[in-house]
């Protein structure tokens, strides 16, 4: 991947002398780099990723996966060596057959070097607790997932999600508000989390202010379709981003990076 642009937001008071140049073609260890989460976090930064169109559309034929690019996935990978937690709703989990992070033995060196766990851990918000238990989200990982759930939930669901191996985490009432969300990844010890999806829960944490920065990728496609946006809410939430940089690769793929203006 080439380095394209980079932004006002390492153009200040964030650059460094071993900031890569534009124009400049990077290895993993400066995309590891320029997606570093900011030291001596007190709180959880939630930082989402995203691929969508050049014409807007989250997905193709019904998946994100159908916007894939070589690029995308090797960014992909390293967003999640880098995180403590991995933020998905169930919808997405489900509709992406999630199982658990897989990461190669050199990855998870380092993320242990780093004072990282080995392996980061699935973090599933569900309302209802409709996540079976058979699932690969369950049977198919090294760390089992936490599944954050309401009282309201389907109790026979809960247990069985408990007797599987999940940690499933109770909140009060009939939805999982964001407050629920920070507060749960706070009491884990998670800081530096990554939300995949879907739209509904990156809306619900822009909305509510919690949605830290954003990692982009346009894939070189028009879809046109009915397929959504990346972010879905009940009403607008103006939110100011600042671009952080852009890298290209060969095949047209943009990847972003947006940090929300303090």
């Amino acid at each position: 991947m080439q380095l394209l642009d980079i932004g006002t937001y390492f153009t200040s008071e964030h650059a460094t002398a071993s900031m890569p140049t534009v124009g400049s073609t990077l290895d993993d260890d400066a995309i590891r780099a320029l997606h570093s989460y900011p030291t001596d976090l007190d709180r959880p930064w939630i930082r989402t990723n995203f691929v969508a169109s050049i014409d807007g559309s989250v997905t193709a034929n019904g998946k994100s996966a159908g916007l894939g690019t070589p690029a995308d996935a090797r960014l992909f990978g390293i967003l999640r060596e880098l995180c403590d937690a991995v933020l998905v709703g169930a919808g997405t989990a489900r509709a992406e057959n999630y199982g658990g992070v897989s990461l190669s033995d050199e990855a998870t060196a380092r993320r242990v070097e780093g004072g990282l766990a080995p392996i980061p851990t699935i973090v599933v918000v569900t309302a209802s607790g409709s996540i079976d238990a058979d699932s690969r989200l369950i049977t198919d990982t090294d760390v089992k997932p936490v599944v954050v759930t309401t009282t309201a939930a389907d109790g026979s669901k809960v247990a069985a999600l408990r007797s599987a191996g999940a940690t499933v985490i109770e909140v009060s009432g009939e939805s999982v508000s964001t407050a629920d969300i920070v507060a749960t990844l706070t009491d884990l010890g998670f800081h530096r989390i990554l939300c995949e999806g879907g739209p509904g829960l990156f809306g619900q944490l822009v909305s509510d202010g919690a949605a830290d920065e954003l990692c982009l990728t346009v894939s070189p496609m028009l879809v046109a379709g009915e397929a959504g946006r990346i972010a879905h809410a009940g009403h607008a939430s103006d939110t100011p981003m600042q671009r952080t940089h852009v890298l290209g690769d060969t095949d047209g793929t943009l990847l972003t990076r947006w940090v929300r203006q303090r």
